[in-house]
């Protein structure tokens, strides 16, 4: 029997046992579809993720307040209670280190935006005019303390508190009160939508020493630095570490960290979750081969006659073996295809509905996926088509 007559004999097969065929099918092609859905799940948390982080700007070294190993991170830095305040002294001696390009002092709070009998509480972030290149954060119109100076009561609003406020458009030059203070709006923030958990279209920019009159504060909630390039990126974190330490009469009561080294864990999470999720998957495939195994053996007990007039004919026990391997082969092709595509069509239907979420399978899951079941869909017809070319001719053709 040459491999023509075999393919052919044995998908005739598979097609005159209809719904066991397609039960076989069914269960591969679910198999392959979740290794797809879930893969793709993991890896767009892990694009988010790593993107969102990007999206924080480029070679940038994150300074802190406190130590990250004895407080457990820092609940209290935005209201300045912390082991040692992280001052504007020590941004402004950080801005002279040879490794750093430029840095943003940060503060963070919630205040009252007031105007034109409007009103609602924002949130404020109080920083430089380094603050919007750092970030990647771009200006649809106006600008930011264009004055050069720190200490003009001016004022930069998202786009959508813009639009609440001014829903005219004329919006440079408005006044507007922010807690008790009246500010002057230079400039509006052109739409970036959600950002590492705050819409960036809903916050209200102020100068750094304002804000910290407005929270009544002296210290800094971070300093975000850019490095000069990214081979700075390491020295500028430990020449910032050295100078604070000796700022801070020899105390390590700070913490540096690097966008990098952030990613780089995240990263590493998120690929072990995905590779999780997948072999959790997997396991519905090894399932799906035993159920071929299972039915491929009722087979051979139901085919015995056929089986026996194969061998009555000349038919040798390596033919009996591919035709079960054909058959199997059938199966899981069909299974692992049609999977695919159920795979590929879930991942869209969660594209659709969460846009942020870039869920785009990996094309290892997607090619590991189609493999395993053609895998497991032979290795489970091994014992049946053993079986079945073992059979006695006579015997088989008596049907005992």
């Amino acid at each position: 029997m040459n491999l023509r007559d075999t393919l052919i004999l044995s998908f005739s097969t598979v097609a005159s046992y209809r719904t066991r065929s397609l039960l076989i099918v069914l269960a591969m092609a679910l198999g392959v579809a979740a290794v797809v859905v879930l893969t793709a799940l993991g890896d767009g948390a892990r694009r988010y993720v790593v993107g969102q982080f990007s999206s924080l700007g480029t070679n940038l070294v994150i300074v802190l307040p406190g130590r990250a190993e004895t407080s457990g991170g820092f609940p209290g830095a935005a209201l300045g209670q912390t082991p040692r305040d992280l001052t504007l002294e020590d941004a402004r001696f950080i801005g002279h280190l040879p490794q750093v390009r430029r840095l943003a002092p940060l503060n963070v709070g919630v205040a009252e935006l007031t105007a034109g009998g409007l009103l609602r509480e924002v949130t404020v972030l109080g920083s430089t005019s380094e603050l919007l290149p750092i970030r990647h954060m771009k200006l649809s119109q106006g600008s930011f303390l264009a004055n050069g100076s720190e200490r003009s009561a001016q004022i930069v609003l998202g786009s959508q508190l813009a639009h609440e406020f001014f829903p005219d458009g004329k919006v440079i030059g408005q006044r507007i009160r922010l807690g008790d203070s009246r500010f002057l709006v230079s400039g509006v923030l052109a739409v970036q939508g959600e950002s590492m958990g705050f819409n960036s279209d809903e916050i209200a920019i102020i100068p750094i020493d304002y804000a910290q009159e407005l929270f009544n504060t002296s210290t800094l909630f971070r300093i975000l630095v850019e490095a000069r390039s990214r081979n700075d990126i390491e020295p500028a974190k430990a020449a910032i570490h050295h100078a604070l330490k000796l700022r801070h009469d020899g105390e390590d009561d700070v913490t540096v960290i690097t966008q990098d080294a952030v990613l780089v864990t995240f990263d590493r999470i998120l690929r072990a979750l995905t590779l999780g999720v997948a072999g959790i998957a997997a396991i519905s495939l090894a399932v799906a081969g035993i159920l071929v195994m299972n039915v491929m053996l009722v087979a051979v007990a139901q085919r015995t006659s056929e089986i026996g007039l194969l061998k009555a004919i000349g038919a040798p026990a390596a033919d009996i073996r591919r035709l079960f391997f054909a058959e199997a082969l059938w199966l899981s092709l069909a299974g692992g295809a049609i999977g695919y595509a159920l795979g590929h069509f879930g991942a869209w239907m969660i594209r659709l509905a969460y846009p942020v979420l870039p869920a785009w399978p990996p094309a290892w899951a997607s090619v590991a996926g189609v493999a395993t079941a053609l895998a497991t869909g032979i290795i489970a017809s091994l014992l049946p088509a053993a079986r079945a070319a073992r059979l006695d001719p006579v015997l088989a053709l008596s049907g005992k």
